[in-house]
């Protein structure tokens, strides 16, 4: 029994970092088969795997055809900018002028860490370090559950990432440029041009269009000492 829900964990890890990092494309019809000569294991394990990645919306399976990859469509696309654009603005509010700065100083490490990546062509290396970046705006809340929230959406931002391939690339640039944007807004309490500079880099990042975010910085302050 173990032995059985260990494949079936196996096949599923694989056939899932394969679709998020675009070994699967959107659109590639996956054979139980074919998966289980690559992954090394039975069908059967395979079958709950592809069972699992469907009841978690990656996959349509077809019996005795195959599953389907699922894309994300234009709407999936500009929901989840949408939801990071809320998550990671909401969060950075809540952050104290201390925190901002501690965390400012962690941000530019990573931002150095995301250049050497894109210097030696690590497209993986890169959008993990991206994922990584972005999530730490969400931790200066100190909420759990604004965190487990962002959590759930890191592997469609993921997929999303490694679809743009050599695109992303071709931002790379750019997108380092807005990370320092953000990162120095962050630092200074400037809400507004925070909340701004994050919509126009998950607009030109995702190629879609989305609403505006909370705007404004809250003092850490007890709410007496604010009044």
């Amino acid at each position: 029994m173990a032995s059985s829900a260990s494949a079936a964990e196996r096949a599923y890890e694989a056939i899932h970092d394969g679709i998020l990092n675009g070994v699967h494309p959107t659109g590639t019809m996956l054979g139980e088969e074919a998966l289980a000569t690559a992954i090394g294991v039975s069908r059967t394990p395979v079958r709950t795997a592809l069972a699992r990645l469907q009841d978690e919306g990656w996959i349509v399976i077809y019996p005795k055809r195959g599953a389907l990859v699922r894309g994300l469509s234009e709407r999936a696309v500009a929901d989840l900018a949408d939801a990071r654009l809320i998550l990671e603005s909401t969060a950075a509010s809540r952050a104290s002028a201390e925190a901002r700065e501690g965390l400012a100083e962690r941000l530019r490490h990573s931002i150095a860490a995301q250049r050497e990546a894109f210097d030696s062509d690590d497209l993986r290396g890169f959008i993990e370090l991206t994922i990584a970046f972005h999530r730490t705006f969400v931790e200066a809340a100190g909420n759990d559950v604004l965190l487990e929230l962002n959590d759930r959406l890191a592997d469609r931002q993921r997929f999303l990432l490694f679809s743009f391939g050599d695109r992303l690339l071709a931002r790379c640039a750019d997108i380092i440029a807005e990370h320092e944007t953000l990162v120095e807004r962050l630092r200074t309490g400037d809400a507004a041009g925070f909340a701004d500079a994050l919509r126009d880099h998950l607009v030109d990042t995702y190629a879609t269009q989305i609403g505006d975010a909370p705007r404004s910085f809250r003092s850490a302050a007890p709410a007496a000492e604010r009044r």
